[in-house]
């Protein structure tokens, strides 16, 4: 979970804990990515990016992520989170490498399914 605002990121932790996910939070895209590279193939399941984080802004933290030399980083499923709700956001955020999109305040509901839908396919794919 990679998100600069302490409340924001308690609250995604809190509803993603509620279904049983560990959460490792990082404060901004480059200890995000940094948490990642040092992580065992296939030990996330799930990237929550929050696309204005400081030091490294979440487009170039899935650029880092998905230019890493190992089989997860082109498949682990990266989802954005903003609370700019713009069509031309999601598609942006698309074309930056990013699977799902979310918008804050996280509704939990659109939350555990967008969870489900990415973490269920990045397993098929693993297999």
């Amino acid at each position: 979970l990679c998100e600069d605002n302490q409340l924001n990121s308690e609250i995604a932790a809190a509803l993603l804990e509620e279904k049983n996910a560990r959460v490792v939070w990082a404060e901004n895209g480059k200890i995000g990515t940094e948490i990642f590279a040092k992580s065992m193939p296939g030990e996330f399941a799930a990237v929550f990016m929050d696309i204005h984080t400081p030091v490294m802004g979440g487009y170039e933290a899935v650029a880092c992520i998905r230019s890493m030399k190992r089989p997860d980083a082109k498949r682990i499923p990266i989802i954005a989170m903003t609370a700019d709700a713009f069509e031309e956001s999601l598609q942006t955020a698309k074309k930056a490498g990013m699977d799902e999109y979310i918008t804050k305040p996280i509704n939990p509901q659109q939350l555990y399914e967008i969870l489900s839908k990415a973490t269920c396919g990045y397993h098929q794919r693993l297999s």
